[in-house]
């Protein structure tokens, strides 16, 4: 198991998701989407595993960007504006492999042990 958690030093669902892999004694790797963002495969690997942008994106995020992600029409404009701006990033992003949720998912993380 190669579990990664990308996410916010300030997310209560990251706090609580990394407490649960440590709980489990499972190791994971952490990155702080603020300071470091996903790279284009990585983003990609994540859209395919949990269905497309509109399941990645954060619709309540309060950064004057996301009003602008929800009128552009094209998923790669999408995308690209989610590279530039990762704060738009609904947060825990867990990956395991080829797999990963978005938000804490304890009941699919369980499947993964």
């Amino acid at each position: 198991m190669n579990i990664q958690i990308f996410g916010k030093n300030k997310c209560f669902d990251t706090k609580k998701a990394q407490r649960y892999f440590k709980e489990r004694g499972i190791k994971f790797q952490f990155i702080d989407l603020t300071v470091k963002g996903m790279s284009r495969g990585e983003l990609d690997s994540v859209l395919k595993a949990v269905g497309g942008v509109e399941q990645v994106f954060d619709s309540s995020s309060k950064d004057k960007d996301a009003l602008l992600v929800k009128y552009l029409s094209e998923e790669s404009a999408k995308i690209e504006k989610l590279l530039e701006n990762p704060k738009l990033i609904k947060t825990p992003v867990v990956r395991n492999g080829r797999l990963a949720t978005i938000g804490y998912k304890p009941e699919v993380w369980k499947t993964w042990e």
